[in-house]
């Protein structure tokens, strides 16, 4: 393959999977008021198009013509960059996640990953640290005490999960003895292999800590209507406040993916294609996700500290050390 054909895949990669995540991310907020109404026995979206399906097109066309308003006294140039810093760092996590094997294509063999990198998984952990960065400054930049507190709050809660988030994955990175995503699909080549029945205490970690990561209920004090009107974004309107929006249901589906390709063999599974397997496991992940917000009501602030440093920081530290001595005996 020469250098131009190589340039030339990897951009129609890019294009596919943007695409893909965007229309997701859409779809996602469409499951999730579906889903939810059903627990709460509501109809959910029910008049846009059949089954509702075209509701996530006009929320979209809807914030497009919403007018933005700039609070007076936001510092302005970090007040417009704080969505894009979150919504950029929610993307780039898919570009190391393999959504299925190899195929060919006009003679050319193609891998189903966009960057196939040897240290996929550090990767993911370095681009998911920086998404709170977006967070914090829409709160400060927004001059709004209510969006400062929920900034302050997103920065404690992801020092205080982070830990244990990096650690739930470490059991598996000990056993796989690799950083390389599609290695550790490769791995579980088998249901029986799936690094959850290997792994079952980091992949419980892992789920909440995720959920604590992404800011979702129970743990989503950084918004805590409640108390903060809406946190770090109550000052966002129009397509800013669609950024926020969008990275949050992105940073979902990523966490989803991530957890399908470390925890549920990837894209691994009989009769059907590849893609599906992971599409299919991914939404499930996904339905977990709201079926936990739909149930469970939002913690106070010493009880998610309590929680993160007091009981799955000392978990997962416990979890690599039984990991590490079975693994060398």
């Amino acid at each position: 393959m020469t250098a131009t054909e190589f340039a030339i895949i990897s951009s129609i990669k890019v294009v596919v999977v943007v695409l893909a995540v965007l229309t997701g991310c859409a779809y996602a907020t469409w499951l999730e008021r579906k889903l939810v109404g059903h627990f709460q026995h509501r109809i959910g979206p029910n008049l846009a198009g059949p089954f509702g399906l075209l509701q996530p097109i006009a929320d979209a066309i809807k914030l497009i013509f919403k007018e933005d308003i700039v609070p007076d006294n936001a510092e302005r140039v970090t007040y417009a960059l704080a969505p894009i810093l979150m919504f950029i760092p929610a993307m780039l996590n898919f570009a190391v996640v393999p959504f299925g094997d190899t195929v060919t294509l006009f003679g050319h063999k193609i891998d189903m990953v966009v960057s196939d990198l040897n240290i996929g998984i550090l990767f993911v952990f370095a681009v998911t640290s920086l998404g709170v960065y977006g967070i914090v400054l829409a709160g400060w930049s927004s001059g709004s005490k209510y969006s400062l507190l929920g900034g302050i709050r997103s920065s404690a809660q992801m020092i205080s999960y982070e830990v244990a988030y990096g650690l739930s994955i470490m059991g598996v990175l000990v056993i796989a003895q690799t950083f390389s995503l599609n290695e550790l699909v490769a791995q579980q080549a088998s249901v029986w292999h799936w690094f959850i029945f290997r792994q079952p205490v980091g992949f419980v970690i892992y789920v909440i800590c995720a959920i604590a990561e992404t800011n979702r209920s129970p743990f989503d004090l950084p918004e805590a209507e409640s108390e903060l009107v809406a946190g770090y974004h109550t000052e966002y309107s129009s397509m800013r406040f669609a950024m926020f929006y969008i990275g949050e249901y992105a940073n979902m589906i990523s966490v989803s993916c991530v957890a399908t390709t470390l925890f549920l063999g990837g894209w691994q599974g009989p009769f059907l294609p590849p893609v599906v397997w992971f599409v299919i496991k991914v939404i499930f992940f996904m339905s977990v996700y709201i079926w936990i917000r739909a149930t469970l009501p939002r913690l106070r602030y010493d009880q998610l500290m309590y929680l993160g440093w007091k009981v799955l920081f000392p978990l997962a530290l416990l979890n690599v050390m039984v990991t590490s001595l079975i693994v060398l005996l």
